[in-house]
């Protein structure tokens, strides 16, 4: 489903924003080399607990998908202010696919924290707090880029796709296939085919 969506619903609308002229390709670059950069700290930072145990491996791969969530949800977040700016309403399609590609996302990070050990209480109180910095987020994309150029919007958009491209190859994509085996592939396809539907319909 993330595929999917960095395909049909940020790059592909970063490109026709943007009219060719770079932003999709500096957008891509720089949301991935965010991501790099702060899953490099991460690694630095956790390297002896992983060596030490599973359940700090297990921390650590939580980290990085909540990582991937925050740094891919924020120019999304930003698009959706947008879309209330131009069309005076939210983009019930953009919405429903944002929704469905970063659930399965947001599900293995509480997995994974809570296999590491953290509280019940601890993760839902941060996930509350993750959705209110998004809705603020997507307040200051409807002011913010009431006055930004097509290019700005675009950098923004393939941001978010470089973003949640990197952090699919070295995160979600080497867990599903350990844990899920030979299915991780099927249920990859029919993912990508239930967010390119909603995409079609947007």
């Amino acid at each position: 489903m993330l595929i999917s969506a960095v395909a049909f619903e940020l790059v592909h609308e970063a490109f026709e924003t943007s009219a060719g002229d770079g932003g999709v390709a500096l957008g891509l670059l720089a949301g991935s080399l965010v991501f790099f950069g702060a899953e490099v700290v991460i690694d630095r930072l956790g390297e002896r607990e992983r060596n030490g145990s599973g359940s700090a491996h297990a921390a650590h791969a939580g980290r990085a998908l909540v990582l991937g969530i925050i740094v891919d949800g924020i120019p999304e977040s930003l698009v959706l202010g947008l879309t209330v700016l131009q069309a005076g309403t939210v983009s019930a399609a953009f919405l429903a696919a944002v929704f469905l590609s970063n659930l399965p996302e947001a599900i293995a990070a509480t997995t994974a924290l809570a296999r590491a050990g953290r509280d019940t209480t601890r993760i839902m109180r941060f996930w509350v707090l993750v959705a209110l910095g998004f809705g603020v987020t997507a307040l200051a994309g409807y002011v913010i880029l009431d006055s930004a150029s097509p290019r700005t919007v675009a950098i923004a958009l393939a941001f978010a796709g470089g973003a949640v491209l990197t952090m699919l190859a070295n995160t979600m994509m080497p867990e599903a296939l350990h844990h899920g085996g030979r299915l991780a592939g099927l249920f990859t396809t029919v993912g990508f085919a239930l967010a390119f539907a909603i995409s079609a319909l947007q």
